[in-house]
């Protein structure tokens, strides 16, 4: 296809995901946390799969790349309170403070502009990194909410459940998106020789979001599990 019709398919996918839930949670169909779990969740897996979109043109990962920095700074300004967009801020926020959106969800856009432009379809270390931020870290928030467990000793704000929850819900969705990609043809060998690889990165980035460093885990999970992906690709 070509890129600059994938580009637009890609913005309009993506849109029209992220517009669907900040209109469900604007009207309070979702609660708040739920839906910026949601957001976190499915951006992230709904961007990776529209890549198949793109041929192989070098141009391609930067044209791919516009798609979450344009989001990114759309992020930054509502922020910053240039930009008014009460129904992004109600869903992307825990608390209704629209700052809020230049922690967490920022963070989470550079990452997928920076691992895009430099993993692209070439490795799996970038699409693993990505699946981790998006279902482990999305994930723990919902499951630890949800479940009553034990506090981590080294982090009374997380619990045992919200930790397990990052290393099944990144395994899970790094395996799933992998086992696409292996399907396709784009990356070489069969499922079984990523699921050790996927284990031990799932292991780390758990362990790295168990710390007890606040509104940086899009940033450091996902870093220390590209740098883990190294070992392995």
């Amino acid at each position: 296809m070509n890129n600059y019709i994938a580009l637009i398919l890609t913005f309009a996918l993506s849109l029209i995901f992220l517009r669907s839930m900040d209109f469900i949670a604007h009207r309070g169909w979702m609660d708040s946390k739920l839906s910026r779990k949601v957001i976190h969740i499915g951006t992230g897996p709904l961007f990776v799969l529209c890549w198949f979109l793109f041929n192989d043109d070098p141009s391609a990962r930067w044209l791919a790349a516009l798609v979450p920095f344009a989001i990114t700074v759309q992020f930054a300004l509502i922020g910053l309170g240039v930009m008014k967009d009460e129904a992004s801020v109600k869903a992307m926020s825990r608390t209704g403070d629209a700052k809020e959106i230049l922690r967490g969800p920022l963070y989470y856009g550079v990452m997928f502009v920076v691992l895009t432009l430099v993993y692209w379809k070439d490795s799996p270390i970038g699409i693993i990194a990505l699946m981790m931020m998006c279902g482990g870290d999305g994930i723990a928030d919902i499951v630890g909410r949800r479940f009553v467990s034990a506090k981590l000793p080294w982090s009374r704000d997380k619990s045992v459940a919200g930790t397990l929850g990052v290393f099944f819900g990144g395994w899970v969705l790094s395996a799933v998106i992998i086992f696409v990609y292996v399907s396709a043809g784009v990356f070489g060998g069969t499922i079984t020789n990523y699921l050790l690889p996927i284990t031990i990165i799932a292991i780390v980035g758990a362990v790295v979001e168990s710390l007890h460093y606040k509104d940086i885990d899009n940033i450091s999970m996902t870093l220390a599990s590209a740098l883990v992906g190294y070992w392995f690709f």
